[in-house]
């Protein structure tokens, strides 16, 4: 069996597990709710749970093939919610899916790809009986503010990555493995802000959604998870804006490198063309040149090449070129 767990619930207490192998014992009494957790059903398992709870058969169908962006529909007085959840695995972004069904005495969720069990979540929620007595409305909020609280460490860890990449481009240039790992992470925060976006707008229609499954005095906790979305896509924009950055700034260096070392062959080019153009000259084969039959002429052919030389060395010394 795919269920996690399966209790109900009443006044904000816990008051029984169930089974989804006998019918009768997923009847709630007034007043109660059963929170049915699942983890990668079978679809016999979502059709036993369609059967019980008259739930739509294209939100069975959605919540069992997953793959679905971020969205909210209604279904009669049956709410159905998917959610995407997000994790690093080996240093990448990684996305599973949370559908939620909420309806009259029932909250059905069903998670596909994701590492993080909701067994936390039901604990500090048994935790405040308060907070849980409102309902199974008031668990669709903690649910998805556990899947959004989720996304943050995700981007934090990709945040100390990428300022650490920022460091070292100011200390030395980047290596080949590390502008490809830029890229990467580019493009998995740009995949990231598609999901970001989708969720951020479940939470505002669900913040201003008129239905039989939301109480009013529950639809503001909406508007909290909605604000942390909006901090996380804050958060990524940032992060893309520091990437450009460090693309830049490398760019700048390179540049500036190859300047130098265009400027300090530059220079040496210069510096060696004197002696080349005074041996180029007296090269040559004429049988009547000046200085050929001068005793001193050789040496002060080479002491007019160091001074001409050293002088050029010194100016381009002096100009910051060598």
């Amino acid at each position: 069996m795919s269920v996690v767990a399966a209790y109900v619930y009443k006044n904000g207490a816990r008051v029984r597990e169930i089974s989804l192998d006998k019918d009768d014992a997923l009847a709630v009494k007034p007043g109660e709710f059963v929170w049915i957790g699942l983890y990668e059903p079978s679809e016999a398992e979502l059709d036993r749970l369609r059967a019980r709870f008259k739930l739509h058969p294209l939100a069975i169908e959605d919540a069992l093939n997953a793959h679905q962006r971020p969205k909210v529909e209604i279904y009669g007085r049956e709410l159905f919610v998917v959610a995407r959840t997000a994790q690093l695995v080996d240093a990448q972004i990684a996305y599973g899916e949370t559908a939620i069904f909420v309806g009259e005495g029932h909250l059905i969720t069903v998670r596909h790809g994701s590492a993080r069990a909701h067994t936390e979540l039901r604990d500090q929620l048994e935790a405040s009986p308060t907070l849980l007595a409102k309902g199974s409305d008031y668990v669709l909020h903690a649910v998805l503010d556990f899947v959004v609280d989720g996304y943050l460490p995700i981007i934090q860890a990709l945040e100390d990555e990428v300022l650490d990449i920022e460091r070292r481009t100011l200390e030395a240039f980047l290596s080949h493995g590390e502008v490809k790992r830029l890229f990467h992470l580019r493009r998995d925060l740009i995949r990231f802000k598609r999901v970001l976006s989708p969720m951020a707008e479940v939470c505002g229609r669900l913040e201003h959604l008129e239905t039989p499954c939301l109480d009013d005095d529950v639809r503001p906790y909406f508007r909290d998870v909605l604000d942390h979305t909006q901090k996380v896509e804050g958060m990524v924009d940032a992060l893309r804006e520091v990437i450009t950055s460090v693309f830049e700034a490398a760019s700048l260096l390179e540049q500036q490198r190859q300047s130098a070392i265009t400027r300090k062959l530059a220079a040496w080019a210069a510096i060696l063309a004197v002696p080349t153009a005074v041996a180029g000259i007296y090269g040559m084969n004429f049988e009547h040149m000046p200085e050929l039959h001068w005793v001193w002429g050789y040496p002060a052919v080479m002491v007019g090449i160091v001074g001409v030389v050293g002088w050029l060395y010194w100016r381009f010394k002096k100009n910051e070129w060598l």
